[in-house]
């Protein structure tokens, strides 16, 4: 395997402890995240390009029913699943995005159209899933996205009145639109120790050295207002340039939107000239000192990766020419 040959995804972050986490509900996790590392691997192994391997990795964590993505994705106030998701090339700076859309099976797919078929970088709403008649991609009837655990979530928060993510039992805090309501690290449970945040991610550097990134969320629980979090923007949970870094973010999208983190790390390679892991941990420093919470995935032409947190966990995988871990704790 070529040396540049690289790969790192995560399946959100937040408040992951061991002590609330079955063994059943933990392996189904790690298996998730396995077979997403494969997905990947096997294109880049086959001197595929980045931007494939991202897409379908992406898509890959997607279809896992227990991420806030594609099939897992949580329900807004009105019941329905509005999908966000965001890609781009290193190489060339081109990318795609998609928000609010419905009924795509695997949204990451219709962002990467929206690069490679059109002359704009967003597209939200109707108009998005317009484009996804127009392209023919594959969609997929309400009873496909609906999973039993986001559908309570749902109703807890239109019971208290809230779109939240609860720290304790007693202490909401409001969040954005890259997170969801999750009362329980298990998400089929009722209690409210724990948080996740569960946006899904890739970023990847392939045997020529082009890095590229990807970025998929289902948003918010009880969301309402057309909100939309840092997952489809540029530079926000999302960014690739081949001089500097490929970067995918998770956590408190409002605090992601107001330190341009994803860019904020490529700006500090670039400015400063210091390589991807001090960039990325400043980055995290930074976020950490304004009030932020949540991590993010980063590879660099040379294959290096990391994956920086201050949450207390971080659902993330890693493969190199030397070695593949999944992690979840701290």
């Amino acid at each position: 395997m070529n040396k540049k040959i690289a790969l790192a995804i995560h399946g959100g972050a937040g408040t992951i402890l061991r002590s609330l986490m079955t063994p059943e509900l933990e392996a189904e996790y790690r298996s998730g995240l396995e077979n997403a590392l494969r997905t990947g691997l096997e294109i880049l192994e086959k001197g595929g390009s980045s931007m494939d391997a991202v897409e379908m990795t992406v898509c890959s964590l997607e279809d896992f029913h227990l991420f806030n993505a594609g099939r897992g994705s949580v329900f807004t106030h009105d019941g329905k699943n509005e999908m966000d998701a965001c890609i781009m090339n290193g190489r060339t700076l081109k990318a795609g995005a998609v928000a609010f859309v419905k009924n795509v099976k695997n949204p990451i797919r219709l962002a990467r159209l929206v690069e490679q078929r059109t002359e704009h970088v967003l597209l939200a709403g109707e108009g998005a899933n317009q484009f996804a008649v127009q392209m023919n991609v594959e969609m997929a009837d309400d009873a496909y996205f609906f999973t039993q655990h986001r559908y309570e979530q749902l109703l807890r928060a239109r019971e208290e009145g809230v779109v939240q993510l609860d720290h304790t039992a007693d202490e909401p805090e409001i969040l954005d639109g890259a997170a969801a309501v999750q009362q329980a690290f298990d998400p089929r449970s009722t209690t409210s120790e724990s948080k996740s945040l569960g946006t899904v991610g890739a970023v990847a550097c392939d045997i020529n050295g082009n890095l590229a990134a990807a970025t998929s969320t289902g948003g918010m629980t009880n969301k309402k207002f057309g909100r939309i979090g840092d997952t489809p923007l540029i530079g926000l949970g999302n960014y690739a340039d081949n001089a500097t870094c490929a970067v995918s973010c998770t956590g408190h999208g409002e605090y992601f939107m107001r330190a341009v983190t994803a860019f904020d790390v490529a700006a500090r390679m670039r400015y400063k000239g210091i390589p991807l892991v001090q960039a990325a941990k400043e980055s995290i420093d930074y976020l950490t000192s304004i009030g932020g919470e949540g991590g993010l995935i980063a590879v660099d032409s040379q294959g290096n990766i990391t994956m920086p947190f201050n949450s207390e966990g971080m659902y993330r995988g890693r493969i190199t020419e030397t070695e593949m871990a999944v992690d979840i704790y701290k």
